[in-house]
Parts: structure tokens; sequence; C-alpha cells
């Protein structure tokens, strides 16, 4: 996949994302998405080179980054929570809806109840579940 193929599949499965808004709050050279309030996924340009950076489980993160070349620790986030991830052969679409659907799941989990637009237990596990 190559970059901006990776910049497209990622909004394009943010923007299906219940509640989700793209914000720039870095400027125009920054996309962030966020579920009420909270940042789930950023994307831009490291010297040229499109990246999307998005939240992860730590243990997953640690997982993810010795499976796949092109993930590597989140760009100026929390090393430990955050992935970023570039265009390459063992990157595909797949791959790259499921970690942004799972990085607005676990972004969603710590909303207070009232506010998550989804269950995220069961959102995007196959049955698309509100709350």
């Amino acid at each position: 996949m190559n970059g901006s193929a990776l910049h497209k599949t990622a909004a394009d499965c943010a923007e299906e994302l219940p509640g989700a808004q793209l914000e720039h709050p870095f400027g125009p050279d920054w996309e962030v998405y966020k579920v009420r309030g909270k940042v789930f996924m950023l994307m831009t340009e490291v010297p040229g080179r499109p990246v999307v950076i998005l939240k992860a489980d730590p243990d997953e993160a640690d997982a993810l980054r010795q499976q796949y070349n092109h993930i590597t620790p989140g760009y100026h986030m929390n090393k430990k929570h955050w992935i970023t991830l570039e265009s390459g052969e063992d990157i595909d679409k797949e791959l790259v809806r499921e970690l942004v659907t799972d990085s607005y799941r676990l972004v969603v989990t710590h909303l207070p109840r009232a506010e998550r637009p989804v269950d995220p237990h069961t959102y995007g596990t196959g049955t698309r579940a509100a709350r």
C-alpha cells in the first residue's frame, strides 16, 4: 500500500466511526480524529512519508512492532500506548481498518459510559451493537 492509499484508507475508516470528528488543532499538516474530544488517530507526513498514528494496547503494540516492519512506536506520542503506521508491502487495507477501529474502541472504552457512542466491547467485532 502506498502513502496516499494509507491516508485515504485510514480516513475513510475513521469517518465511518460513530461520533468521530476531524480537527486540525496543530495546523493544516496534521489531521486529528477524535471521539467525544479524545484523540484516537493522527495523520501527517514525517519527512515526506505519510504516517498514521494510532492508540494501541501496550502488549498488542509491542507484538505489532515485532511482526511488521512498517509499524513503529508512536511519533511524538507515548511510545508504550501509540503506534506509527507507514505504507509498505506488509500493510494492507484490512490491517489499517482493523488498527483504526481498535484505536477508536480503546478510546471509547475510557469514556464515561453515558458519552460512549458505541459499546466498545462489541463494536467492530462482528455485531455492531450500539449502546
